[in-house]
């Protein structure tokens, strides 16, 4: 997934840019209008544009309506602006969100997420031979469906609407809590993901020690 990122301020390019591709993420930042019409022009693969209002050389707002309007490209705005009537400019202008500063890094990486599984066209996600439909709740390999038990299928479900974004043990735990009403430990966990493993036969979920498990598109 590749993010363009138009902001003049050192200090959250620094920060963004680690955390997103920390996540797996492109992310390529441009620090005015100027150099953002210079590389749109270039015509890169761009899949989510997170936009600052006030930049060096003019509004953000302007730049949006302007040019990025107009690529269909989905878009977050980023300002220190919080006054309502900005808010609803920006979401009428056709923005897909809106976040004031100071903002929480993991607030933003979770909006991006959701708008960019929204915009996918299919509901179908393939990653190697393997395919989950995330409407019907269907995993199939090079195919064939797979049989997971309604536990394991939700834990698969829930890494696919997490893509490119670690799930942690934690929010598992309190998952399978949700789900079914059971308490069950960390080694549980580990042993339902190797059943899991076992049967896809294909490395998609990476663990991440310590913390826990993500599948990559």
């Amino acid at each position: 997934m590749n993010i363009l990122l138009i902001e003049d301020n050192s200090s959250i390019i620094k920060g963004l840019t680690y955390s997103f591709t920390k996540n797996n993420y492109h992310i390529t930042s441009k620090t005015s209008i100027k150099d953002t019409k210079k590389y749109i022009a270039t015509k890169p693969n761009i899949d989510l544009i997170i936009i600052d209002i006030t930049l060096p050389d003019g509004d953000g707002f302007d730049l949006f309506q302007n040019t990025i309007k107009y690529l269909n490209i989905p878009t977050i705005f980023l300002t220190a602006n919080d006054e309502e009537e900005s808010i609803v400019k920006a979401l009428n202008a056709g923005a897909e969100d809106y976040l004031t500063k100071p903002f929480s890094v993991k607030e933003l990486e979770a909006r991006v997420n959701k708008i960019l599984l929204r915009n996918i066209k299919t509901s179908i996600i393939k990653i190697k031979d393997i395919t989950f439909d995330l409407d019907k709740l269907v995993l199939t390999k090079n195919n064939i469906p797979l049989e997971l038990t309604p536990l394991e299928l939700k834990l698969i479900n829930l890494l696919f609407l997490n893509l490119n974004k670690v799930v942690t043990r934690n929010t598992i735990l309190d998952k399978i809590w949700e789900w079914t009403g059971n308490y069950v430990d960390d080694h549980t966990i580990t042993v339902y993901f190797k059943r899991i493993r076992s049967k896809l036969g294909t490395d998609i979920i990476t663990t991440i020690k310590g913390m826990g498990y993500r599948i990559d598109a």
